[in-house]
C-alpha cells in the first residue's frame, strides 16, 4: 500500500515539473517575440472576476472567451481560456508564435498571453460588436447593407494581408463568420489563429496530417486529400461572402433538396440569370444591386470546387472594388472528381456542429 501511494507521489510531482518546465520554455521562447506581454495568472482572475459565467463572451471548440477589464492599462480585453488538453496546447501556442508577428488593420489584436500548469490565456482587443455571426443569425437587429459590404471588404483586406504581404504566408484555415470580429465601427478583424499554418510565398498547396477546419468552410480538396494552402483560405472567404449575402448557414438541412449547399443554391440561380433571388430577403431589397451582384459572384468564383480555378484574394478584391469586371462563371456548378482513396483518418478531436475540429492522419 505504502509503494502505491509513493508511486502516485512520485507521479503526481513528475507532472508538476513536467509542466513548470514547458511554461519556462514557452517563457522563453514567447518573450522573444515583440508586442504582445506576458501577464499573470492573477491579473487576469481579476480582470475577469475569477472567469465569471456572466462575463463569458462565447464557447469555442478549444475554449472560452470571457470578457476582462485590466486595471492597469484602463481598457476592455477579451480573455480565451483555452483547454488544457493536448489539442488546446496546440492552439495556444500556435496562435501566440503567429499572431505576434502580426500587425494589420483587419486582425484583432493580441494583447498578451499567460500559461501556468496547463491552464492557457489569451488577452485580445475588446471587440465591442462582437462576431458576425451574432448579427447574422442571432441579433434582433438586422445588419444593413453598407456594414455588410465593409465587412466584406474588411475581410478580404486580412486575407491578402497574410496571404501576399506578410514575410511567410499564413493560411488560417479556419475563416468563418464566428472568426471575424466587429469593432464599434464595424470594421473587420479576424481572429482565432489557433489554426493557422505558416508556409512559403512561393509553395503549392501542402499536404498535411492534420485536417483542421468546420465543417460547411472547407475547400473539397483539403477535406479530401489534406491539401492545405492559400486556396483553402480563399474558398472559406467565398463561402463566408455568400453568407453576408444571403443571411443563411452554408449548409442547412431543413432547406428543399438542392437547397440544402449554399454554394450550389446560389451558383443555380447563377445559372439561370437570377442570383439576386438568393439575396437575404430580411434586406428587403434595401441594397445596392451592383454590390450585392459582385459579392455573390465573388463568392462563388472563390468557392469554385476546382482550387485551380480559384482568385487569389487580390483578384476577387478587384472585382468588390470595381476596378475589375465580374468573371465569367459555368452555367452549371463544376463537378470535381478526385482519383485515388481518401486518407484514412484517426478522429483526435471532434466538436458539435459548427465548431472548429481537427483530424489525425494515422502515421
Amino acid at each position: 500500500m505504502a509503494s502505491v501511494l509513493l508511486w502516485f507521489m512520485l507521479r503526481r510531482r513528475w507532472r508538476r515539473l513536467e509542466k513548470d518546465n514547458l511554461d519556462v520554455s514557452l517563457d522563453a521562447d514567447f518573450e522573444k517575440a515583440r508586442g504582445p506581454k506576458k501577464f499573470t495568472s492573477r491579473e487576469l482572475v481579476n480582470a475577469t472576476g475569477n472567469f465569471r459565467e456572466e462575463g463569458k463572451l462565447g464557447q469555442g471548440g478549444f475554449g472560452a472567451v470571457y470578457k476582462g477589464f485590466l486595471i492597469q492599462d484602463g481598457r476592455e480585453v477579451a480573455v480565451k481560456r483555452a483547454e488544457g488538453s493536448k489539442q488546446g496546447k496546440k492552439e495556444y501556442i500556435s496562435e501566440v508564435k503567429i499572431i505576434s508577428r502580426l500587425r494589420h488593420r483587419n486582425l484583432v489584436q493580441l494583447v498578451g498571453w499567460c500559461h501556468r500548469r496547463g491552464d492557457f490565456l489569451l488577452v485580445y482587443e475588446f471587440m465591442p460588436n462582437g462576431s458576425l455571426d451574432t448579427h447574422l443569425y442571432k441579433k434582433t437587429t438586422l445588419l444593413a447593407w453598407p456594414e455588410r459590404y465593409k465587412i466584406s471588404l474588411g475581410l478580404a483586406s486580412a486575407l491578402l494581408y497574410l496571404h501576399e504581404q506578410c514575410e511567410q504566408c499564413v493560411v488560417h484555415r479556419d475563416i468563418k463568420p464566428s472568426n471575424v470580429m466587429l469593432d464599434s465601427t464595424f470594421n473587420a478583424k479576424l481572429g482565432d489563429f489557433g489554426l493557422a499554418k505558416l508556409v512559403d510565398h512561393d509553395s503549392v498547396s501542402q499536404s498535411t496530417k492534420i485536417l483542421a477546419g468546420t465543417n460547411g468552410y472547407m475547400s473539397p480538396e483539403y477535406a479530401y486529400n489534406f491539401r492545405a494552402g492559400k486556396e483553402c483560405d480563399v474558398y472559406s472567404f467565398g463561402v463566408v461572402a455568400l453568407e453576408i449575402s444571403c443571411g443563411r448557414r452554408p449548409v442547412e438541412h431543413k432547406e428543399k433538396p438542392g437547397k440544402v449547399m449554399l454554394v450550389e443554391s446560389v451558383w443555380d440561380l447563377y445559372g439561370r440569370g437570377m442570383i439576386l433571388e438568393a439575396a437575404d430577403k430580411r434586406l428587403e431589397n434595401e441594397f445596392d444591386e451592383e454590390q450585392m451582384e459582385r459579392l455573390m459572384v465573388v463568392g462563388l468564383w472563390c468557392a469554385h470546387p476546382d482550387y485551380k480555378l480559384r482568385p487569389s484574394i487580390q483578384q476577387a478584391i478587384n472585382v468588390l472594388i470595381f476596378v475589375a469586371p465580374m468573371p465569367v462563371l459555368p452555367s452549371e456548378m463544376p463537378e470535381l472528381m478526385f482519383s485515388g482513396s481518401p486518407p484514412q483518418l484517426d478522429v483526435s478531436y471532434n466538436s458539435a456542429e459548427g465548431s472548429a475540429f481537427s483530424l489525425t492522419m494515422p502515421r
